[in-house]
């Protein structure tokens, strides 16, 4: 599983990136955690509002830092 945290590096950015990594580590899947901050990239996935999370490459939100048990539960 992958989760992907795409942003330019702002704060909010970090801290969705944080809580993904509580999610995982929460929810004891194996998944790797990773950022997306190439802008071409991130538009290209049609992502709008930054930051954003996709979890195997679909974006599941966008525009917010998610808490990482809203993340678990995205995780199954």
């Amino acid at each position: 599983m992958k989760v992907e945290v795409l942003g330019t590096g702002c704060a909010k950015c970090d801290k969705l990136y944080e809580a993904a990594q509580e999610a995982v580590r929460r929810s004891g899947k194996d998944a790797a955690v990773v950022k997306v901050e190439d802008l071409a990239e991130i538009m290209k996935r049609g992502v709008m509002l930054t930051p954003a999370l996709a979890i195997d490459g679909e974006v599941k939100a966008a525009g917010k830092v998610l808490k990482p048990d809203e993340i678990a539960r995205m995780l199954g």
